[in-house]
């Protein structure tokens, strides 16, 4: 989409909304205006945060081409009166503390011996261990501002003996890593295996590592995920986003024979193409006219999808085109 039909259609956006907000109640009734910017912000907040973002800025510009007076004020306030500008950060840190509670309930009473369904050979005790590891492992990335790789096992731990006491180590172990995270500049620089070389990819990292390790320990309950659309969406981007930059990934992906596979979301209406093949890997956001292949289903699925928690057989998505390209895609991206 074109610069200027997307400063177009938010300045369109941003009239219509201010017109509403501050229509006369014998024009507009209150009900009906409420309705419709109530309707208005739950569509705001399917976006990703990078969306969000942008849409703030637009709006703005689009403020800034009206004259000076109330109505330009009215419409400057609008991306802080729906939330476009949010601390993004911030926001991760407290989705973390959220999903690790709720990770934490579901696995404190579970038997630790119990199997993982989606990640073969694990069972839950290695699945909260690994969880917990992980946030020992951002904090002390973090603490000490690596600039090269760091291993996990290079990590103080530790561990309880006792694997009963694995959830309660996993709880502390995010408490330390939202402790050290909310101390630091979200944009230093800091070594990272991701896109993002800023403390912030953390945050996002970790809240993915919980959107999906949670899912694990659903799914292997025979309970399904609960994952908010516009997470699951930027989910998918995070995932798209890092897998350039993975090493071990970068070899399989490179061997695919060439060929795109476009995911829809039906909830949110985001879409992404991902190409691939000896031209090598990209992603774009939108959904290519003819891919190789397709999937459609919600956000969430989708997301499970590409972390292979959902298989392209699972009744929730809706798969045309090539399936071999797909499951050669799946198969090459196991993260």
């Amino acid at each position: 989409m074109s610069d200027a039909l997307l400063n177009t259609l938010a300045e369109a956006l941003a009239d219509v909304v201010a017109t509403i907000d501050t229509c006369d109640d014998e024009t507009l009734d209150p009900d009906t205006a409420v309705k419709w910017l109530e309707a208005t912000g739950a569509v705001l907040d399917r976006l990703s945060p990078a969306d969000r973002q942008d849409l703030g800025r637009l709006l703005r510009r689009a403020a800034d081409r009206h004259p000076a007076g109330p109505w330009r004020d009215e419409l400057q306030r609008l991306p802080e009166g729906f939330g476009l500008d949010d601390d993004q950060h911030e926001l991760y840190c407290t989705d973390i503390e959220h999903l690790m509670r709720r990770f934490t309930a579901v696995v404190t009473d579970v038997d630790p011996a119990t199997p993982v369904t989606t990640c073969p050979g694990w069972t839950f005790a290695d699945l909260v261990r690994h969880h917990g590891t992980t946030h020992r492992w951002a904090a002390h990335v973090v603490r000490v501002r690596a600039s090269e790789a760091v291993w996990g096992r290079d990590v103080p731990l530790g561990l309880p003996e006792d694997p009963a006491g694995l959830p309660r180590w996993a709880a502390d172990a995010a408490e330390e890593a939202l402790a050290v995270l909310r101390k630091v500049d979200p944009d230093t620089p800091i070594w990272s295996y991701g896109a993002d070389q800023r403390v912030a990819g953390y945050a996002r990292r970790l809240l993915f590592e919980g959107v999906v390790h949670l899912a694990d320990a659903e799914l292997s309950l025979g309970r399904e995920p609960d994952i908010a659309p516009r997470t699951a969406a930027d989910g998918i981007e995070e995932f798209l986003e890092n897998l350039p930059h993975l090493p071990r990934l970068a070899g399989p992906v490179a061997a695919l024979p060439a060929g795109t596979v476009a995911l829809r979301a039906l909830d949110t209406g985001a879409a992404w193409t991902a190409a691939f093949g000896p031209a090598g890997f990209s992603w774009t956001r939108t959904g290519a006219p003819s891919p190789s292949a397709a999937v459609t289903g919600t956000a969430a699925d989708l997301l499970l999808l590409v972390y292979g928690r959902r298989a392209p057989g699972d009744r929730r998505l809706t798969v045309s085109g090539d399936a071999a390209v797909l499951s050669g895609w799946l198969a090459a991206t196991v993260f």
